[in-house]
């Protein structure tokens, strides 16, 4: 009985230990250099973006509608609005994600779309029937940095002539951030803001 259970009890520890090995040291040592693979290893950090000292400035992955210090002076692209702001256009809530989950006939979520066209129109010096979905309607996770080129289109004007920079330096400055299809066919074009607005800072400072 007592060589039985020593027997088992030495199965066991070479069983743990070889897992441990396994699973403590070797799957995180392979996971870890996979992920830092050429190509993946931004992703893996979180697609952190720096400016052009270097200094890490925000997420490629996370879009966060900015705030104007004056609003009648509006430099920024604006990204989608979140269903965790108190605006009804935002800043999004940081420490939370999430969509809205009203439905499409929810009275108060037709209420916010509108009010929401009707503020975006007036940012931009626009008809109302201008303003594309995108820029009325919450992303799932109310974080999302993307916004369809239409949207970014609509806000050009703007930008351009708060910055001071050419309505083609700004149109160019969106091509760049700008990302087709996958493979071709697969979702639909998009722009992200996140990126876009750094690089619409960066110019503006270098033509100063």
């Amino acid at each position: 009985m007592t060589t039985m259970l020593w027997r088992q009890t030495a199965v066991a520890l070479r069983v743990v230990i070889a897992m441990t090995i396994i699973c403590g040291v070797v799957y995180p040592l392979v996971t870890y250099g996979i992920a830092h693979i050429p190509g993946l290893a931004g992703r893996a950090e979180g697609s952190v973006i720096t400016n052009a000292d270097g200094q890490p400035v925000g997420s490629s992955l996370i879009g966060i509608d900015p705030v104007p210090a004056d609003p009648a002076a509006d430099p920024y692209f604006h990204t989608r609005p979140s269903a965790s702001s108190e605006d009804v256009l935002g800043p999004a809530d940081t420490s939370t994600s999430g969509g809205s989950n009203k439905g499409g006939f929810d009275e108060d979520l037709l209420d916010a779309v509108n009010q929401r066209r009707a503020l975006i129109a007036e940012r931009e010096g626009v008809d109302p029937a201008l303003v594309p979905p995108d820029a009325v309607t919450t992303s799932a996770s109310g974080l999302d940095p993307h916004i369809s080129p239409e949207y970014a289109q609509l806000q050009v004007a703007r930008v351009a002539r708060v910055t001071g920079l050419s309505t083609g330096e700004v149109e160019q400055l969106v091509a760049q951030a700008s990302t087709g299809r996958v493979l071709g066919f697969l979702g639909e074009p998009t722009v992200n803001v996140t990126e876009l607005n750094l690089a619409v800072q960066e110019a503006q400072q270098a033509g100063r």
